[in-house]
């Protein structure tokens, strides 16, 4: 059996997240309907990151086993026509061989995500950023972002039910930048729980607004205690930009 990664970029709006679910459209199924169409067989995917329904993707990963090896040719073949048969908010980067053993999930060292905030009322900006109006003091958000590095426990920043073994993550860049007109969260870490990256931007726009100090964005980290995160923050502001191996 040969194992290859497929690349994939995507616009979350229209789907119900990443992974496949029963009566709900996923970028998943949609894949896995499109390699049917043309290669004319079931494949099953196995995904590198889990992105909530309306959260976009710049990188993402699937990785499938096939009794048949590929060429370079015939993947980029592949990769072509089935960027035909999907719809236009989905695209196909690459096929790759990979090592049989190469996992898309487990083998991945770092995934990186940005948040985007406008302040100013943009028709252009609604699909893509979160219009938030009110004043905020970036210079208090990104302490409360570098606090980031002191924890590894982030129960707090993970919905309720979330099914994992360990709340640890890893946090290597946490900060908040002015970029074309548009306040920019950008976090990277070796994994992120379910809602995290929208309860750290949603608790530091609080921050930002004054509505908590720093100590008290300390306390909720440290309190384990989801109930005091605010996971108001919409999945449309959020991109995954890249899952690094």
């Amino acid at each position: 059996m040969a194992r290859y990664f497929i690349e994939v970029a995507y616009k979350g709006t229209g789907y119900a997240g990443f992974q496949v679910q029963q009566n709900a459209n996923t970028i998943q199924a949609e894949i896995e309907k499109a390699l049917q169409v043309y290669f004319r067989k079931v494949f099953f995917l196995t995904g590198s990151s889990r992105t909530d329904a309306g959260v976009h993707a710049q990188q993402n990963f699937f990785h499938f086993d096939s009794d048949i090896i590929f060429t370079t040719a015939e993947t980029d073949k592949a990769t072509y026509h089935l960027n035909a048969i999907l719809p236009l908010d989905i695209a196909i980067k690459n096929i790759r061989q990979v090592a049989e053993n190469a996992h898309c999930r487990f083998d991945a060292t770092a995934r990186s995500y940005r948040y985007c905030v406008h302040q100013n009322k943009d028709p252009f900006l609604q699909d893509d950023s979160y219009y938030y109006p009110y004043p905020l003091n970036i210079d208090a958000m990104n302490e409360a972002a570098k606090l980031l590095f002191d924890f590894t426990d982030f129960e707090s920043f993970a919905k309720k039910n979330t099914q994992v073994f360990t709340y640890n993550c890893t946090i290597f860049l946490s900060e908040w930048k002015y970029e074309n007109n548009m306040l920019i969260y950008t976090v990277v870490g070796n994994r992120f729980l379910r809602g995290m990256v929208r309860g750290l931007v949603g608790t530091m726009l609080l921050v930002g607004k004054g509505k908590h100090s720093i100590e008290d964005f300390k306390n909720i980290v440290e309190s384990k205690d989801s109930s005091k995160t605010d996971f108001s923050a919409p999945a449309k502001g959020l991109v995954l930009l890249e899952v690094k191996y």
